[in-house]
C-alpha cells in the first residue's frame, strides 16, 4: 500500500489495527508507513458484480459510490455532519441499492435514498440536496419542502387569515 504522505514507490506499510465496518462489508485498516512513519487509514471492500445506474434519459453508466460521497459532501459542507457519518451514509445507501437491485438501478431510487438519509442526518443538508434533486425553480418550492419538516399542514401557508 503506497503511503499517501511520502508516496514511497515501494509501498511498504504495516497494519496496526483492522476492524469490520459497515456491518462487515468493509474492513478498515490503520497502517503505518515504514519510510516516513506516518499513519493512515485504508478501507477494503468486496468487489461486487458491476451495477449500472439508469439515468432519466435511459442512459446507463457504472454505479460509482464516490458520486454519492461527493453529493453528500457538497450538501453537508459547513454543516455539523462528520466525514465519518458521510461515509456511513454512503455505505448504507450502497448496501440498500445492492440489496434491492442486482444489475441496474434507477437513478431516482438512489436520489430518494439519499434524501431519506439526509433528512435524518441534517435537515439543512436535506433541503440543499432536495433543491437540486427536485429542481426547485421558485422560492415557494423551498417552502413546500420545508412545511413537512416544520410540522405544518402543506395547505396552511402559516399566515393568519381574516378573523371571525
Amino acid at each position: 500500500m503506497r503511503c499517501p504522505f511520502c508516496k514511497d514507490p515501494g509501498g511498504e506499510s504495516r497494519v496496526i489495527d483492522s476492524r469490520d465496518s459497515a456491518g462487515g462489508a468493509v474492513i478498515r485498516r490503520r497502517r503505518e508507513c515504514q519510510v516516513c512513519e506516518r499513519r493512515f487509514t485504508t478501507y477494503e471492500r468486496v468487489e461486487d458484480a458491476p451495477l449500472k445506474v439508469v439515468k432519466k434519459d435511459d442512459r446507463r453508466e457504472a454505479f460509482e459510490r464516490d458520486k454519492i460521497v461527493a453529493s453528500l459532501e457538497a450538501c453537508c459542507r459547513k454543516r455539523p455532519v462528520s466525514a465519518e457519518r458521510i461515509q456511513q451514509i454512503a455505505d448504507e445507501i450502497e448496501r440498500e441499492v445492492r440489496e434491492v437491485h442486482e444489475r441496474e438501478v434507477p437513478s431516482k431510487f438512489i436520489g430518494e435514498l439519499l434524501m431519506m438519509h439526509l433528512r435524518q442526518a441534517d435537515k439543512v443538508a436535506y433541503v440543499r440536496y432536495a433543491s437540486i434533486y427536485r429542481e426547485f425553480r421558485e422560492p415557494e418550492d423551498f417552502l413546500d419542502e420545508l412545511r413537512p419538516l416544520l410540522g405544518q399542514d402543506p395547505l396552511d401557508d402559516g399566515r393568519e387569515g381574516p378573523g371571525p
